[in-house]
């Protein structure tokens, strides 16, 4: 018998610089987010330091007394408490700094530094699956990578211009310059495999949409809103459930269960989240090519979340610029279990009807709300169906299992000669059956 490995635990601390023009909630929404990708990265975040100031220090991003007390706290207050061999991994800053900045204050406190940047690109390249998305994530990081190569050249003790002119690289070029061609050769060597596969993803939804009777649902919301849990809830299936942002970065489609007429597939797409780094806006994007076949969008939102207002107007703005805003959408708060007692939740799931008229206050992990959210999902795909009676002779009655298959059978009865069925189904599927049957539609098919 084998015995199972515990992992040894990775520590690290998060700083950040609140701005004046930062709230304090606002200040600590992002602050917990970072916490919450520390873990997604494997890291225990053991402890936080903060810093009003009105500007970043250009030389270090923290003001020198603060990094004096996160140098002390990394190289003298933690190992006094910690075990034999376990220390400081990591700095988290929660947000983008220069180069520069991140090496001054890597020397001075003694870890290495991650900016907010760093954090997410190395989740994402953690959890890409598809092509698209890998090609995507790789050139944000390459971009990311190219103007810090002359700081990690100084870090590492460079011997700054090389002589030799050999193996294509010229005279007088340094290792730094070489690298930085090397990443721009790749950066485009990756865009136009991106380019051929945007071809590609184009025919295929041409093809898709060709299909009739495909009807497709996609979940589009923050991380962390509970997408996946709902997932699991409306199909039945066992889809990743993990308490991590960008637990999975590729969509996940399964079938709405129980399964209606017509049948609908459900997607879970990417999540949001605040200040999602510039080069990344596009790998983002790619993933919620997804939403772009749906003909409904669930738009999930944590309404445990004091920020959720923010998260409602950035999730409105990606979605429009990716045209997406004219697909159908249900607006849903999830989580209200996480609100607090039964009275609370009463009172936020009041204010949030009375301020969004449409929309579904719930809890994933209620049976009877899930229910209520897959039978309005069920009364959108179904609101375009035709009712009829279709006669199936005796001689007939191998068509019976394609019309329960395909038809909402409403009522039955039979004669002498054969079976009377009431129907609701799309209009193309009656079509269908009428010409196995000899008979003309006189229906539209258009």
């Amino acid at each position: 018998m084998q015995t199972e490995i515990k992992q040894k635990p990775r520590y690290a601390i998060v700083a950040a610089v609140q701005l004046p023009s930062v709230t304090d909630l606002e200040f600590e929404a992002s602050l917990t987010e970072l916490r919450e990708l520390a873990k997604t990265l494997g890291y225990q975040v053991v402890k936080t330091f903060v810093q009003k100031r009105t500007g970043f220090d250009m030389r270090a991003y923290l003001g020198e007394g603060k990094r004096q007390e996160v140098s002390n706290y990394v190289k003298t207050e933690f190992e006094a408490d910690a075990a034999d061999g376990e220390m400081i991994e990591a700095l988290l800053v929660d947000h983008e700094i220069s180069p520069s900045q991140a090496r001054n204050l890597e020397l001075e406190v003694g870890c290495e530094v991650m900016d907010r940047t760093m954090v997410i690109l190395e989740i994402f390249h953690r959890n890409a699956r598809s092509r698209a998305a890998r090609a995507q994530v790789e050139i944000a990081r390459l971009g990311y990578m190219a103007p810090r190569l002359r700081e990690a050249a100084k870090l590492a003790g460079s011997q700054g211009r090389q002589r030799s002119g050999e193996g294509g690289r010229g005279a007088g070029e340094s290792q730094t310059e070489l690298d930085r061609r090397k990443i721009r050769d790749r950066i485009a060597e990756l865009q136009l495999e991106i380019v051929a596969m945007d071809a590609e993803r184009k025919t295929q939804r041409a093809r898709r949409q060709e299909r009739k009777g495909l009807a497709a649902v996609a979940l589009v919301g923050y991380t962390n809103a509970g997408k996946s849990t709902l997932m699991r809830a409306l199909t039945g299936s066992e889809v990743l459930v993990a308490n991590k942002l960008f637990a999975t970065l590729d969509t996940t489609v399964r079938a709405l269960y129980p399964e209606s007429i017509p049948r609908v597939l459900v997607s879970d797409t990417v999540g949001f989240i605040k200040n999602l780094p510039h080069g990344l806006v596009a790998s983002f994007k790619s993933t919620l090519d997804e939403a772009l076949d749906a003909s409904l969008l669930l738009h999930v939102v944590d309404a445990s979340d004091p920020g959720f207002e923010r998260q409602l107007e950035v999730t409105d703005e990606v979605l429009k610029e990716i045209n997406a805003d004219i697909i159908p959408r249900i607006l849903v708060f999830n989580k209200i279990d996480h609100v607090g007692d039964m009275t609370a939740q009463a009172e936020c799931e009041a204010a949030l009807t009375l301020k969004y008229p449409d929309c579904i206050v719930m809890s994933a992990r209620r049976a009877d709300e899930v229910a209520k959210l897959h039978q309005k999902i069920v009364e959108f795909f179904q609101q375009d169906l035709m009712e009829t009676e279709i006669f199936l002779p005796w001689t007939a009655q191998q068509l019976r299992g394609e019309i329960y298959a395909k038809c909402q059978v409403l009522n039955e009865r039979s004669n002498d000669e054969g079976t009377f069925l009431m129907v609701r189904t799309e209009p193309e599927v009656v079509n269908s059956i009428l010409t196995q049957l000899g008979v003309p539609s006189g229906l539209d098919d258009d």
